[in-house]
């Protein structure tokens, strides 16, 4: 079988990983891929989005299966088109996809179908939305479209809230996707990532994992698309999986069914489990997450493969994938994320990295440069430099948790670029259970 996957980022680099281990797969293509990939077949050219370019890509190297990466091209209907031209496609269509592109849709769907969530008021006036927080307490605000995941302001007060609407509606920072806005009730317990595998009618779990999406230690700063995670999460144990199945995954999927959507590809439930053990969704995403893909990867056993086509087709066989001890991911990111950062910097340490057991290095923001350009440890035979915010997802598998930490830090200590952070206390909340 030969697989495409989309997008250019660390969860990409991590399907591809596990794609390639298959022994279905005659070939991992990327499109377009990034320059951390060896093992893909690499399409720079072809963007994650260009539907028409996608569609001649599969048709030039006869792919079988498509599965896409990032939100907004699902969003925007590129899969549909896929499948429209007789691609299988291991992602939702684009109706489902409101969910994730849609926060107040997904709201007001969560409504209808009675699935547990906060309170929650949007708005399309940044007026009426600054007199609505000016009498509340601590509170959510959100952009309500696509943000990379990092449209989200976590406030203590009215002074922080307006000033995350000001900064949203006002100055635009998300662009479009902050046109409206919600202001969620502010939930208190501890997150977790539940990920769904679906045909739209049988379900396959993963592990939950645990992102860490505050930029400093101790879940301070700004929220961004991930600063690390672990997977399995102890916070979700089996009788805490069986409710999010009951309560969350099975009446969402029921409800896209009786919406006229029906739902194939990963679901995936950003959960807040209260003090009383009681899951609500924090938010949906339509595509696996990103770091979280990570350590779920090199967690898993057995073949992704099989369980991807089988929900693309509509023939999922609900066996549980086996898993086998913890996984940890650090990000390394550029100083300055999640807004400005400088790119260009020299990428020391990585073949120093990847030669400790257990250690993987997933690329997100990382690019070659030849012969005369730094090299990966400042000598003149190329390397790598850095190219975006994330730049790195240092990701180790050991039999438990706190040897996966331990390698997955021993692992970021081998690395360097001029600018580089990362927070230290990844994975540290499941150690302390």
């Amino acid at each position: 079988m030969r697989v495409l996957v989309t997008g250019s980022g660390g969860r990409e680099h991590a399907l591809v990983w596990k794609l390639a281990q298959s022994p279905h797969a005659s070939q991992v293509l990327a499109a377009p891929g990034n320059d951390g990939m060896a093992q893909a077949r690499c399409f720079p050219a072809v963007d994650a989005g260009d539907a028409a370019a996608l569609q001649r890509l599969c048709a030039e190297q006869q792919v079988d299966l498509v599965v896409m990466g990032p939100e907004a091209p699902i969003a925007a209907g590129v899969g549909d088109r896929l499948r429209e031209a007789g691609v299988a496609v291991f992602a939702p269509c684009a109706a489902a996809a409101r969910l994730e592109s849609s926060k107040s849709f997904a709201r007001e769907f969560m409504a209808r179908h009675g699935i547990p969530q906060p309170r929650f008021a949007h708005f399309d006036s940044l007026a009426e939305a600054r007199a609505h927080v000016r009498g509340q307490g601590p509170c959510v605000v959100k952009a309500d479209g696509l943000a990379a995941g990092k449209g989200v302001a976590v406030c203590d007060g009215p002074a922080q809230a307006e000033a995350a609407l000001d900064e949203m509606m006002g100055a635009r920072r998300f662009g479009a996707a902050g046109d409206r806005v919600l202001v969620e009730e502010r939930l208190h317990g501890e997150e977790a990532s539940f990920y769904a595998i679906t045909d739209g009618e049988q379900v396959v779990a993963l592990p939950a994992a645990q992102d860490h999406k505050r930029a400093l230690d101790g879940d301070r700063g700004e929220n961004t698309g991930g600063m690390g995670a672990y997977a399995p999460a102890p916070l979700v144990d089996e009788a805490l999986a069986k409710r999010v199945l009951e309560e969350i995954i099975h009446p969402t999927l029921s409800g896209l069914r009786a919406e006229g959507a029906p739902y194939r590809g990963v679901l995936y439930a950003g959960l807040m489990i209260g003090p009383d053990r009681a899951p609500r969704v924090v938010e949906f995403n339509v595509r696996f997450g990103d770091p979280e893909t990570q350590p779920l990867m090199l967690q898993m056993q057995g073949d992704l493969l099989p369980l991807l086509d089988g929900a693309a087709r509509g023939r999922l066989e609900p066996a549980p994938p086996q898993g086998e001890g913890a996984a940890v991911c650090v990000v390394l990111a550029s100083a300055g994320y999640p807004r400005a950062f400088e790119t260009g910097r020299a990428i020391h340490g990585l073949a120093r990295a990847e030669a400790l057991p257990g250690v993987v290095l997933f690329h997100s923001g990382a690019k070659r440069v030849g012969p005369g350009g730094p090299g990966p440890e400042g000598g003149p035979g190329g390397g790598f430099v850095t190219a975006g915010g994330r730049v790195l997802g240092v990701t180790a598998h050991a039999p438990d948790l706190a040897e996966a930490r331990r390698r997955a830090y021993a692992a970021a200590g081998c690395i360097h670029f001029e600018g580089m952070v990362l927070r230290s206390d990844i994975a540290a909340r499941g150690l302390a259970r």
